[in-house]
């Protein structure tokens, strides 16, 4: 993730309005929101009224995300699954994939320990990522055309370059190059990862943890997930 681009290359989306649907049924009040980056949902769901614990291990990004107007009641945290406290959240959460950045399966398990312990009794856990069956890899390596954005400093136009270098084991690397438009000076250049698990092995791990998943929706739908989806919503209970 790059916080001075992020926002404006990740508009509103399906993902909001699931989420807050789901938050909306399920009746909660305090949110526990896991990487929660620029706070492009936090922000949405905290001007529904929830109490929110925002946390990210990215000091960029909480800086913009503070920077942001007030809309309600939001502890923000630069930290990572460590900082939650113990039994203090109707739900904790975790968006827009941020569950594919956990590389290996020690640090996995690590964060979702973390998050069950940071549950209340009968709290909830939710959170998506991407189908590996889907390949969505081959789909974004097709597309060879930049993301555009404004510098909010300067005001200078940007490209947003992204390359890819593709699997090693389970690990697939890809790197983002911020330029400025007109200069065609790079400005950022950044190494990402994601690990794709399959919806078995997730199921297994929460499992591990001590979570009922009563839920793995597809697609941004209250829908059951088949093994065509492109992307899963899990939905777990403590």
């Amino acid at each position: 993730m790059i916080p001075l681009v992020y926002d404006q290359v990740n508009s509103r989306g399906i993902d909001e309005d699931f989420y807050l649907v789901l938050l909306n049924k399920i009746d909660v009040k305090t949110i526990a929101d896991l990487g929660c980056g620029t706070g492009r949902l936090t922000t949405k769901f905290a001007k529904q009224g929830y109490q929110i614990t925002a946390i990210d291990p990215n000091e960029e990004a909480i800086s913009y995300a503070k920077s942001k107007p007030n809309v309600g009641s939001i502890t923000w945290i630069v930290g990572d699954s460590s900082n939650l406290h113990t039994a203090a959240y109707d739900a904790v959460i975790m968006t827009a994939n941020v569950a594919q950045v956990f590389l290996t399966d020690e640090s996995w398990q690590h964060v979702i320990s973390d998050a069950y312990h940071a549950l209340k009794p009968g709290g909830h856990f939710i959170f998506d990522t991407r189908n590996p069956l889907a390949k969505a890899w081959e789909e974004w390596q097709l597309d060879d055309t930049p993301d555009r954005a404004i510098d909010p400093l300067t005001g200078n136009p940007l490209e947003i370059w992204t390359s890819y270098e593709g699997f090693t084991d389970d690990v697939f690397t890809y790197y983002e190059t911020v330029k400025n438009a007109h200069t065609n000076k790079e400005i950022i250049h950044l190494k990402m990862q994601l690990i794709f698990r399959a919806k078995e092995t997730i199921e297994s791990s929460l499992q591990k943890v001590g979570f009922k998943t009563t839920n793995v929706y597809a697609d941004w739908a209250l829908k059951q997930a088949t093994s065509t989806a492109n992307s899963f919503i899990f939905h777990c209970i403590k």
